[in-house]
């Protein structure tokens, strides 16, 4: 169970989605607290600024209109290009931030990234520095990032994909990410980058649970994608489990599934 402790949380949108933060423990209301709070939302803040392929003045928009190539572009966008190579070869092609456009979008890896990538300024906010430590969970439009230095867990609710108000499974969680791909907030939107056709059938959702809110956010895409080969593409990435939710609401999952992650 959750610990009775403290609690504050935060919400803003950034990246086109709500990313929430809920602290809990002694120092939950601290100044402290809110200063790496605030520091996560504005490492997104510029995260977005660079990469949000809606901003026109974007390093990603520019890319995609051809002024500039990603081999002149900055020293992040050259290093996120490089991680979504690598999820590419990881995945069989099932991930790739090349859209069927022929444009490059690197928005299917940079969400997971940037966010576990910001979470650095809360875990600096707990153990070793003045003041007591703080559990976290930060919300990115549906992925979760935990840090629990309690080692208390959160319980991360997964969402039905026929029904918005409804969870389907829970998973207790004292540290790492869970991440999910599916229907639910979009819509039929992904599509197989080996042949550009939508995605149809298969799964509603696949959930991956891991150490890396980057690797289970791609993870989840990609087996998504996999549709019947789903476990397959999980297993390639040593310590990820996934759930899946098929039509009928049914549940399956890799054999390794937590109980408590």
């Amino acid at each position: 169970m959750d610990s009775p402790a403290s609690k504050r949380s935060w919400v803003e949108q950034i990246m086109g989605l709500p990313v929430s933060v809920l602290a809990r423990g002694s120092g939950a209301d601290s100044a402290a607290a809110a200063d790496a709070v605030e520091a996560l939302f504005d490492e997104l803040r510029a995260v977005d600024a660079e990469f949000s392929p809606y901003r026109p003045g974007s390093a990603i928009s520019r890319i995609i209109r051809g002024e500039l190539q990603v081999g002149d572009a900055s020293d992040e966008v050259r290093a996120v290009a490089a991680r979504c190579e690598r999820a590419r070869a990881v995945t069989g092609g099932r991930f790739d931030a090349t859209r069927p456009d022929g444009c490059w979008d690197p928005s299917g890896l940079v969400k997971g990234w940037a966010v576990e990538r910001a979470v650095r300024h809360l875990v600096e906010a707990g153990p070793g520095t003045p003041g007591p430590a703080v559990d976290w969970c930060v919300n990115a439009g549906g992925d979760v990032m935990v840090v629990t230095p309690s080692g208390i867990p959160f319980t991360v609710g997964i969402q039905d994909p026929r029904d918005a108000g409804a969870v389907s499974a829970t998973v207790t969680c004292a540290g790492g990410a869970v991440a999910t791909s599916g229907t639910a907030a979009r819509g039929a939107h992904l599509y197989d980058p080996r042949s550009g056709a939508a995605v149809v059938g298969g799964w509603l959702s696949v959930t991956v649970v891991g150490p890396s809110l980057e690797w289970a956010d791609v993870l989840a895409t990609a087996a998504f994608v996999a549709a019947d080969g789903w476990a397959e593409v999980v297993s390639a990435v040593p310590g990820y489990e996934a759930l899946g939710i098929d039509g009928s609401g049914a549940l399956s999952t890799t054999p390794q599934w937590p109980h408590q992650l």
